[in-house]
């Protein structure tokens, strides 16, 4: 074997670890990110089965009339808040863990109806929901306790 022989094998040894490093290091950082998005969301997506389980007990024509009704409410009462409020409000309920404050802040700013279920937004809402908290971590930081988050909610929800 000779010298350039030599070179060649080392030249391709070390290229082809170093691609190896790198779609390792490629590997963990997509898996460290796509898992934490998806937590975040499969936590809201089983909250928002919970809470749907919890609301089959009305007959068709009492739950019709009354979710007309109740999307009609809870539409009014959600223009007087901006998007980012939404988002601030959505936000700091999640940080209390108290399930009645989320679905307090949740009917408030019209993403569930009167009845706990989901309405028309709300997938939406929660899609959006990610990237304005990747967007905004300096306010998440400011309601990253419970008291801290409720004090937020007390001063903020009408």
């Amino acid at each position: 074997m000779n010298r350039n022989q030599k070179i060649a094998l080392g030249c391709g040894g070390a290229g082809c670890l170093g691609l190896i490093v790198v779609v390792i290091a490629g590997c963990v950082i997509y898996f460290v990110f796509y898992n934490q998005a998806r937590r975040y969301s499969a936590s809201n997506y089983n909250f928002n089965v919970n809470t749907n389980s919890n609301s089959n007990s009305n007959d068709n024509s009492d739950f019709n009339s009354n979710a007309n009704a109740n999307s009609n409410s809870s539409s009014s009462s959600s223009s007087s808040f901006s998007d980012d409020d939404k988002h601030k409000l959505y936000q700091a309920a999640g940080m209390t863990g108290d399930a009645e404050v989320i679905r307090r802040v949740s009917v408030k700013i019209g993403l569930m109806d009167e009845d706990y279920t989901p309405g028309a937004n709300y997938e939406q809402f929660v899609r959006d929901h990610i990237g304005w908290a990747i967007r905004n971590t300096d306010f998440i930081q400011t309601v990253n306790t419970a008291e801290k988050a409720r004090a937020y909610i007390n001063e903020h929800l009408d």
